[in-house]
């Protein structure tokens, strides 16, 4: 199940960070080697055939990177602007996963993004995580979900 949900989610980040952000030297990024010192992380819910959330890891240097690009300004420290703006990218990446399951008759939808809080009560049966480097910065995806069905 794990490699099932592991590759749509690379497939939509590298499309979106193509047609967004205008970066075409992505790159897969062995999680282990992932340097997530002081980032920014947005959750997004998943709800129906599978349940749990979707951590998008953007280091700070990464998100501010990010927005630069997207934006046309210069911004240099993480507020409500950048936050918005990276939840909106993990928001446009997670709608294409969906997308992409439901061809697989895996129907989920998503909730609104907000800053990831982490629960350790809550165990999850699907655990991986897949990582992307671009010359703008690298970015985690944690996936931890339940099947519901």
């Amino acid at each position: 199940m794990a490699s099932k949900l592991h590759l749509p989610f690379l497939e939509a980040t590298r499309n979106v960070f193509q047609l967004m952000l205008d970066l075409t030297d992505i790159k897969d990024l062995p999680a282990e080697i992932f340097d997530g010192e002081n980032e920014l992380d947005i959750s997004i819910e998943i709800v129906g055939d599978m349940s749990g959330v979707v951590v998008y890891r953007f280091p700070q240097k990464t998100s501010l990177n990010f927005v630069n690009i997207m934006s046309g300004m210069e911004i240099e420290e993480v507020d409500d602007f950048v936050v918005s703006a990276m939840s909106e990218i993990s928001n446009i990446i997670s709608g294409n996963v969906m997308t992409m399951l439901a061809q697989d008759d895996l129907k989920c939808d998503i909730l609104p993004p907000q800053l990831y809080q982490a629960d350790e009560t809550k165990t999850y049966s699907v655990r991986t995580s897949c990582c992307i480097s671009t010359s703008a910065g690298d970015t985690c995806i944690d996936i931890l979900l339940n099947p519901t069905k």
